[in-house]
């Protein structure tokens, strides 16, 4: 069977969709690049927003009117959230909740033909269990890990809870077992994600997260370990001493989401603003190249000027090598919702502007810090194709150097450089020049 994926929302739902590609390829189904292609389209969806529930309904449609033979499988949490309007999409044959989809490549080889789709999920027990086919040829230089899941926080703005259930973790030797075999097919890069992997416990709370890491790092010959979505209230500082081993990276995303107290209390946020700040000062102290990543709010319902000022100066201080700037969107079935004095469209967009400036500024100041050192990267992407050679020699650039790659620093610098040698999934010492649009440009050493 043909099979086209893809994931919308975040980079849980990224993993999700990798572990499904490996285990389809697995089945000995054909994975696709292009729904017109398929014969089985999977679309994990999100919900996290009302505008993300309806970019899942849109993609969904444009799936069925690129191939109306096809038949749609929906998971993720629009389709948690809203089984039978997701049910009644065009050409959708199974809709599958969140605590079902470790099963999702072997229950849709079992659906019936668009024509005769009567069928709904069926209840089966979570098994986080995935495996690597080695000879799916689209795999990726960098993979994501699934470690944990739920969440058992109480945010008036979030979602996640009811559509992906209570915090639960994968056992630590089948995690470490799967990072050995995609290291095994040559992945560079592993990325441990959950909904916040600091909440990562298992076997009864043997084993927490700096286990799981110290574990990957002494029994598996991973070139590269990312850590993503830890709580700033919930962080193991014995973490730390594991950078000793330059393959754990130094990257660390705190979410943020204002830098407001009295916002974060409405948002019932378990921490101020100086307690958030304190976390990222012990890490700076342990390696001062680490690079703090964010996520944050402005417009929540109630924020005050004077609120969104406190925001946008404390975003300024901490200095973050990147910050992800989401105007609120609210989300019905949260708290958030129903709080009065919202803050109108055109007030969001502007301080969602404002803000996205101040993260841009310490981004480049980040980046800047670094012209002039040599730094591990892992290359990904090249950009043009080789097809746009000549133009390149016509446009002033060296016919023995037509390539522009871009990758990422361990400290998650994206840093693009001129090569005609074939950089993909390799890392390399790499020279820091300047500072670029969206990082920094540098010369492969």
């Amino acid at each position: 069977m043909k099979v086209y994926l893809q994931a919308l929302g975040c980079k849980l739902n990224e993993s999700e969709l990798e572990a499904w590609t490996r285990r389809f390829a697995e089945q000995g189904d054909e994975i696709v690049a292009d729904a017109r292609d398929a014969e089985l389209c999977v679309l994990n969806t999100c919900t996290v927003t009302h505008v993300a529930a309806r970019k899942s309904r849109q993609a969904a449609r444009q799936m069925a009117r690129a191939n109306p033979n096809a038949r749609v499988v929906l998971t993720g949490c629009y389709a948690t959230m809203s089984p039978a309007e997701a049910r009644a999409l065009p050409n959708v044959a199974l809709v599958v909740p969140n605590r079902d989809k470790e099963q999702l490549p072997q229950m849709a080889n079992g659906i019936l033909p668009v024509a005769d789709c009567t069928q709904s999920a069926i209840q089966s027990p979570v098994n986080f269990s995935s495996s690597l086919a080695t000879r799916h040829s689209s795999l990726r230089t960098r993979a994501f890990v699934k470690i944990q899941d739920g969440c058992n926080m109480s945010c008036t703005y979030c979602i996640i809870p009811l559509a992906r259930g209570k915090e639960r973790s994968r056992p630590l030797r089948e995690v470490v077992a799967e990072v050995q075999r995609l290291t095994d097919a040559g992945v560079q890069e592993i990325i441990l994600t959950g909904v916040q992997i600091s909440a990562y416990r298992e076997a009864n709370f043997k084993f927490a997260l700096r286990d799981l890491v110290a574990a990957i790092l002494a029994e598996t010959n991973v070139p590269r370990l990312r850590l993503t979505s830890i709580a700033p209230w919930d962080f193991d500082a014995t973490l730390f001493e594991l950078w000793s081993d330059p393959r754990l990276c130094r990257h660390l995303h705190f979410s943020l989401q204002s830098g407001s107290d009295s916002v974060l209390r409405r948002m019932r946020r378990p921490y101020t603003t100086a307690q958030y700040a304190r976390a990222v000062e012990m890490a700076r102290e342990k390696s001062p190249d680490v690079g703090i990543t964010t996520d944050v709010i402005v417009g929540f319902p109630g924020e005050t000027d004077a609120e969104f000022e406190a925001s946008r100066q404390f975003v300024e201080r901490i200095g973050f090598a990147r910050a992800h700037v989401f105007p609120y969107s609210p989300r019905e079935g949260t708290l958030a919702a129903q709080l009065p004095n919202a803050v109108s469209d055109r007030v969001k967009e502007s301080r969602a502007q404002e803000m996205q400036a101040a993260a841009a500024a310490s981004a480049r100041a980040f980046a800047a810090r670094f012209v002039g050192r040599t730094l591990p990267v892992l290359w990904e992407t090249r950009q043009p194709t080789t097809d746009d050679r000549q133009q390149m020699i016509a446009d002033g650039l060296s016919s023995d150097v037509c390539a522009l790659w871009s990758g990422y620093t361990d400290n998650y610098i994206r840093v693009s450089a001129e090569s005609a040698l074939p950089l993909r999934n390799q890392i390399t010492h790499t020279l820091l020049t300047g500072v670029a649009e969206d990082g920094s440009s540098g010369i492969v050493q």
